[in-house]
């Protein structure tokens, strides 16, 4: 019995790594904290649930092809290497602060690719995928629905929703500058109008979706009850969309449900928690950055949310901590096994570009917080 868990375990660690630390340190800390029902009371459960909604909502437009839908349009007036790559760069940057940035790069870079090669513009891959993660990283660190560390910390802070993302703007346009600035520095070449077929859903679907979304609004601004919201929208994949349902990514709600514990649990053992809390005391947005590196933006902002109250450097240095390793923000693997399937020479390559890029667009932004008083 105990092997096959343990041949469980290892399976579930291959495939998911993330999720399995996160279930091993709950687990751990259980050691410390025997299991109880205060252990329900762990769980922000309005999170889980928007997040749930979001993810569930953005699939649906993703698999009514509405992303790439509006990328074809985009594409057809593009005439040059530089304006190509300028397109399916600001796609993910502008999209990913609605659909977040997982969304946005299992979306753009898979078809990033494909526009390349109908382009015969191959040589731009390394380029434009590095440049893909990082503006899908940045640009969704304007809003809450950006990305799971800022849903849960705009949740936890009581942040305004207007709040979060005036504190977040600088950084955003500084990004934006940095990476149109590396596009322009690009060479430009004629290409011919490329098109990648896409079927995309009947209007019905759409509007489906738009009032799933809209629905997601009501509970982030705490109009309707989260939980309602998330009820509405699994009950109708129920009965409706089972298959979309079953392709939500119940492992980052795992991630969180499971940090929820720990964070808990590590909150009553005294000797952690004066540790951690003396180590965050008037260095919040640095620990956050150095965290994240390590255990990548998520679990950081779950874990060190537990310790502290100041909400602004806790959401900026979460955010920023997204750039420098490749771990760093778990969205940033999705195009790195993107790039290891379609071309695996290259990966060593867009492995030291993709971390050039990182630390110095991570120092940039440092130094631009520094200038703001927050470092």
């Amino acid at each position: 019995m105990v092997l096959q868990l343990a041949s469980r375990y290892i399976t579930l660690a291959k495939r998911e790594a993330v999720l399995s630390i996160a279930l091993l340190l709950a687990v751990v800390s259980a050691f410390f904290v025997p299991p109880s029902t205060a252990y329900i009371g762990y769980i922000d459960w309005n999170t889980l649930a928007l997040l749930f909604s979001l993810m569930a909502v953005m699939k649906g437009y993703q698999q009514a092809g509405a992303f790439l839908y509006l990328a074809n349009g985009l594409l057809k007036h593009v005439r040059s290497s530089r304006a190509l790559l300028g397109v399916l760069v600001f796609l993910p940057f502008l999209l990913s602060m609605v659909v977040t940035n997982d969304v946005a790069l299992i979306t753009f870079v898979p078809f990033g690719l494909v526009v390349l090669r109908m382009a015969g513009q191959e040589g731009q891959v390394i380029p434009l995928v590095v440049l893909q993660t990082v503006a899908a990283n940045l640009g969704s660190m304007l809003t809450p629905m950006g990305n799971p560390q800022n849903l849960y910390l705009y949740a936890k802070s009581g942040m305004g929703f207007g709040d979060l993302c005036l504190l977040m703007l600088p950084y955003v346009a500084v990004s934006g500058v940095c990476i149109a600035a590396c596009i322009l520095l690009r060479r430009a070449t004629p290409v011919e109008r490329t098109a990648v077929p896409v079927e995309l859903a009947g209007p019905k679907r759409l509007a489906l979706c738009t009032l799933g979304f809209a629905l997601c609004l009501l509970g982030l601004f705490e109009v309707v009850n989260a939980l309602v919201v998330c009820a509405i929208i699994a009950l109708f994949l129920l009965l409706f969309d089972r298959q979309l349902l079953a392709s939500v990514d119940y492992s980052l709600l795992g991630v969180f449900a499971a940090f929820f514990i720990f964070i808990g649990n590590l909150s009553g053992v005294e000797l952690f928690r004066g540790f951690l809390s003396g180590a965050l005391a008037g260095h919040v947005e640095l620990v956050a950055v150095l965290a994240s590196q390590v255990t990548s933006n998520v679990p950081a902002a779950l874990l060190l949310s537990g310790f502290t109250s100041q909400w602004g450097s806790l959401i900026v240095g979460c955010n920023l901590g997204g750039l420098g390793t490749l771990i760093a923000s778990m969205a940033s693997l999705i195009s790195y096994k993107e790039i290891s399937r379609a071309y695996p020479a290259q990966r060593g390559k867009y492995f030291a570009v993709f971390t050039a890029c990182n630390l110095g667009l991570l120092v940039l932004l440092l130094g631009l917080s520094a200038l703001l008083g927050r470092v």
